[in-house]
């Protein structure tokens, strides 16, 4: 399931957080992401490489763009040659099918 072509949907408050078993399952598709445990808040998170600082600033503003499009912001650390993104749903305090697809987006990037 291609999740990268998918849009992300207005995320209430109330809404669940994505099971364990669903998390594995749309990770097959994402095998570069991983699963990252913040006390009881999870990421979905990947670092990405770049020949140079530039390269790697370039690919953050894509990244910021397409958030800004998706109305879904991400963590993003900037380094020389490096780029790590983390997606979660800031209103649920954890992971929901926005973040999937956002993380299909963003491989899509590279």
């Amino acid at each position: 399931m291609d999740l990268s072509k998918e849009s992300c949907i207005a995320c209430r408050k109330d809404a669940p957080t994505v099971s364990r078993q669903q998390s594995k399952q749309w990770l097959l598709g994402l095998p570069k992401w991983k699963i990252e445990d913040y006390g009881d808040v999870s990421h979905l998170s990947r670092c990405f490489h770049f020949a140079d600082f530039i390269e790697a600033q370039n690919f953050s503003i894509k990244v910021g763009n397409i958030a800004e499009r998706e109305n879904h912001h991400p963590k993003i650390t900037l380094e020389w040659g490096s780029v790590n993104v983390e997606w979660w749903t800031h209103t649920i305090s954890g992971l929901h099918k926005n973040d999937f697809i956002m993380a299909g987006k963003t491989d899509r990037l590279v």
